[in-house]
């Protein structure tokens, strides 16, 4: 994703897009930015397998809320269509994938 800029007679505008471009397209372009939120998911104690609905292999994740004082990590390599995270009991949690 990438800011569009437009064509105008005004320099200023012109020079004021180009500006805001090239400070803005490295943020848009970061994934982080962009993240599939899971809500709600529920895991069970030990080894949980949950689709990440990204459609490509992520680069990282957090928790965005957790309901239970657990432990709670990646316990696979990332891959194209689950994300495999071991939970130290039962929890509910909601997710960011990028």
């Amino acid at each position: 994703m990438s800011l569009p800029t437009f064509k105008d007679p005004n320099t200023n505008l012109m020079l004021m897009q180009s500006s805001w471009s090239s400070q803005l397209n490295p943020v848009l372009g970061n994934p982080i930015t962009n993240p599939t939120l899971l809500a709600n998911v529920a895991l069970k104690t030990g080894t949980n397998v949950i689709n990440h609905k990204l459609g490509t292999t992520p680069i990282g994740w957090f928790i965005t809320d957790l309901n239970a004082p657990v432990m709670v990590y990646r316990s696979a390599a990332f891959n194209p269509l689950t994300l495999t995270l071991t939970a130290s009991g039962a929890c509910i949690i909601s997710l960011a994938v990028f």
